[in-house]
């Protein structure tokens, strides 16, 4: 520990950062206007001292906050000198800092006086940014130019005036601008909550101290996370995983990553990944530098702080022209896909040197279904972006979780409430997959189902899925998840068509669109599991006799179902399965 200052208050001001974060994001599910932030909660709040390190992350979307020291460079870049109090700064351009079009990033630079002391940050998925389509985040664009409305960065209040003339062209652009700028208020009011909160220590603390507090901070997570990895095996481990197509060729699309360990640091290389696509699947390099920094992290002690400290010990390549560091203007809106393959594929060479802490791949990140449209009277528009969350793999000591967010995303699925209430849809099915979970010692996590029936008079639908012929892969012995599918039936013939896994097509009135999500991976050899656990899952629907039959090796007698719901009812127990 520093002599500059005491562990007690070493304490104190980490504890207080980690609340500010988490206040802010508070603060934006409180306020903002949109389904896709206010109840998926698709956004992302950190703390950056000066120099724009990262200091302290929400709870939010981790796969967000990783970026923000690229996006912190773009953002001195154009302004260096020239921040104020009163400054906010936003922009959303993949190609100046920014991840893709939706995800808007809002800085507000906070000052003691005149001492430049910090910012607050504040990073929102919008609900429609223009562009082609509606919700602005279709895989089959081609270019960068048809995916919405591009943002450098630019002060959207300056000195504490707000830039109309931005605002105007934001709110011109959009489909929804009521819900924009409801979010950009949102984010306005969430920066304004953190500076007031780190303002609040500098007046307890003094600007020396607290200063002195930052840096430390940042070299004790250095510290914690070198200490980790000087305890790792030296070696280059590798690890291959894939993405089923980019909605154009559908020929599997490689994400290969080695991961050396030298001394107490990483050089994480993805050397021999695919090249850059076609389709909107591109991710930038400060994207699969969150990803990474992510995955890494996952297999890291809890006390470890998500701080800027963890970013000096591992140096990530990607070459120039692939799809994780493309060349401009390859489109980019459906680059989460990557980011979260990416973190399957990091994870799968980590399981070589941590087994024990790392998981088998869970469903593959978020499903997208989007669909668009207009009222036929009022010709009002509509926008729902639903990404269905579903299911992690399982674990070297348990089962995976069914139907819960991918930990690179911490999100939470759109209520059915919600929905059928703000938009014309009917959801006919919302419910776990059977059989989904991969076997293995461990079960993998299931999926989950929803379906549904479009109630306007046409929308245009959008498919983001995955995991469609790679099925997220088992650990150790473990099988597969089962992959996933979708399925559009129309209501004019009653005709049920299997679809791609990324598409654009219009719908109409009575089609019902149906999408199963892959489960996740299983842990270890399936023949090793209990088979009153198989059992179990026979009994709560999760797995089906044939699949623990087939899947594990255990055949259920006959009547054990029966005698254990009645066990269960009287408080005895459980039964042999077998």
């Amino acid at each position: 520990m520093s002599k500059r200052i005491d562990p007690i208050t070493f304490a104190v001001l980490k504890s207080a950062l980690e609340s500010i974060v988490d206040d802010m994001a508070y603060t934006v599910m409180r306020t903002a206007r949109s389904p896709i932030v206010r109840d998926v909660l698709d956004y992302s709040t950190t703390m950056c001292d000066a120099k724009g390190r990262i200091l302290a992350q929400a709870k939010t979307v981790a796969l967000h906050l990783g970026a923000v020291p690229d996006a912190m460079e773009a953002l001195m870049r154009h302004y260096g000198d020239d921040l104020h109090p009163g400054d906010v700064i936003i922009f959303n351009d993949p190609y100046d800092g920014g991840m893709h079009l939706p995800d808007i990033f809002m800085f507000k630079p906070i000052f003691a006086g005149p001492r430049h002391v910090g910012f607050s940050v504040v990073i929102c998925h919008h609900c429609d940014v223009g562009g082609r389509v509606p919700g602005s985040n279709a895989s089959d664009s081609t270019e960068i130019f048809q995916e919405g409305l591009r943002i450098p960065p630019l002060k959207l209040l300056d000195k504490g005036v707000r830039n109309k003339t931005l605002f105007n062209i934001i709110a011109k652009n959009v489909r929804l601008p009521d819900l924009v700028i409801g979010d950009l208020d949102a984010q306005l009011a969430t920066c304004a909550l953190g500076e007031r909160e780190l303002l609040r220590l500098v007046d307890k603390y003094g600007i020396a101290q607290l200063e002195g507090f930052l840096e430390e901070f940042l070299d004790y997570g250095e510290r914690l996370s070198r200490r980790a990895f000087a305890a790792w095996p030296d070696g280059t481990y590798r690890f291959t995983d894939y993405i089923d197509g980019d909605g154009f060729d559908e020929a599997p699309i490689p994400i290969r990553v080695a991961v050396t360990v030298e001394g107490d640091g990483l050089i994480v290389d993805f050397a021999g990944s695919s090249p850059q696509v076609r389709g909107a699947i591109n991710s930038t390099l400060s994207f699969v530098k969150s990803a990474t920094y992510l995955a890494v992290r996952c297999t890291l002690d809890a006390d470890v702080p998500n701080n800027a400290g963890l970013y000096r010990c591992i140096d990530i390549r990607a070459p120039k022209g692939s799809l994780l560091n493309p060349d401009f203007p390859a489109p980019v809106a459906a680059r989460a896909l990557t980011g979260y393959r990416v973190v399957d594929t990091v994870l799968g060479a980590l399981a070589q040197i941590v087994p024990d802490r790392v998981s088998a791949a869970g469903e593959g990140g978020n499903s997208v279904v989007c669909l668009g449209g207009y009222d036929k009277e009022t010709r009002e528009p509509f926008i729902v972006v639903d990404m269905i969350n579903g299911a992690l793999g399982a674990r070297a000591g348990k089962d995976g979780i069914d139907a819960i967010t991918n930990p690179s995303q911490n999100m939470s699925n759109m209520p059915v409430e919600i929905m059928e209430a703000t938009y014309p849809l009917m959801i006919e099915e919302y419910a776990l997959r059977p059989d989904s979970g991969g076997a293995g010692r461990n079960r993998g996590g299931i999926g989950v189902v929803r379906q549904y029936r479009l109630l306007a008079d046409e929308a245009v639908m959008q498919l983001r899925t995955d995991r469609y012929t790679t099925r997220p892969y088992g650990l150790f012995g473990g099988e597969p998840g089962l992959a996933s599918r979708n399925i559009l039936t129309k209501a004019e013939t009653g005709t049920a068509e299997v679809l791609p896994s990324k598409i654009t097509r219009t719908v109409r009135k009575g089609d019902v669109i149906r999408h199963e999500q892959a489960g996740g991976g299983g842990y270890g050899n399936p023949h090793a599991r209990d088979p009153a656990r198989v059992l179990e899952d026979v009994i709560d629907g999760k797995v089906t006799e044939r699949f623990a039959r087939e899947g594990f090796g255990v055949v259920i007698r006959e009547g054990a179902v029966d005698d254990v719901a009645t066990a269960r009812l009287r408080g005895t127990g459980t039964r042999s399965a077998a």
